[in-house]
């Protein structure tokens, strides 16, 4: 088992520090620039909180750096742990920012929306890289000890599943919360829809989505499209959207049926 340093006290570090220490790893420090949130995240794992640079020990095995994209390079211009694994946890990010903190780097980049109060911990796909290949080894038997799906992924690889997970989740939820401001608005009960979302989450265990659209704007239902939009009259953002993701089913149609 490792010994590990995780910086950050965000949803990341708490995930995957409870999936560690399920694991049988030792987290033997949590840093938080905010001391109470460092003091709360330690203790929940069974560390011990620092929220001063000099005081992170340089005798872990692991430095998991669990913080936001944009200031990873800032933070990891704060440690200097030569000779010791320092890897970062986003998808958009290249493993090169770590380079000068030190020589052994990677990355451990978790495919799903973590949420603090996951429970029970469920299965996360996990990607993974590293600056060589004993480094890259070491962060793979670190990965399958909490997940089962663990692929390896360089920085191109993982910036395009970023992408494709903005669609599939970001995007997604976005939809959901339009409709559910339309369903409060009409008087409707937004969960009389979760059945159907579930639903079609579901059919993509399956069936590609490609073969499971549907709705009038995939069947050219054009009197239905008509008396949807003057339903959203008084939701212009909610029109807007509808016409152009409309406009863009109906035209992935007519490739298809002209066989382009």
């Amino acid at each position: 088992m490792l010994n590990i340093v995780i910086i950050g006290t965000g949803n990341a570090a708490t995930v995957l520090g409870k999936k560690l220490c399920a694991a049988g790893h030792q987290i033997i420090q949590v840093y938080g620039r905010n001391k109470e949130n460092a003091q709360k995240l330690a203790g929940l794992l069974k560390s011990v909180p620092v929220s001063e640079w000099t005081e992170i020990l340089t005798t872990a095995d692991i430095y998991l750096l669990a913080v936001a994209d944009d200031v990873i390079e800032e933070v990891s211009n704060h440690l200097q742990v030569k000779n010791k694994i320092l890897v970062h946890t986003a998808g958009s990010v290249s493993k090169n920012v770590l380079s000068k903190a030190s020589e052994r780097f990677g990355v451990l980049y978790p495919l799903q929306s973590l949420r603090k109060e996951m429970e029970p911990l469920t299965a996360v796909p996990l990607f993974i890289d590293a600056s060589d290949e004993q480094t890259l080894k070491l962060i793979y038997e670190l990965a399958m000890s909490i997940s089962k799906q663990v692929t390896v992924a360089d920085d191109m690889e993982r910036m395009k599943l970023h992408v494709a997970a903005v669609f599939s989740n970001n995007f997604s939820n976005y939809m959901y919360m339009l409709a559910e401001q339309y369903c409060k608005k009409e008087n409707l009960h937004f969960k009389h829809l979760l059945p159907l979302i579930n639903e079609t989450a579901t059919k993509l265990q399956y069936n590609p989505p490609s073969l499971s659209q549907t709705g009038p704007a995939s069947r050219g239902d054009k009197k239905t499209i008509q008396r949807h939009e003057e339903l959203l009259n008084d939701y212009p953002t909610m029109k807007e959207v509808y016409q152009f993701l409309t406009a863009k089913i109906s035209e992935l149609n007519k490739e298809k049926d002209t066989g382009n």
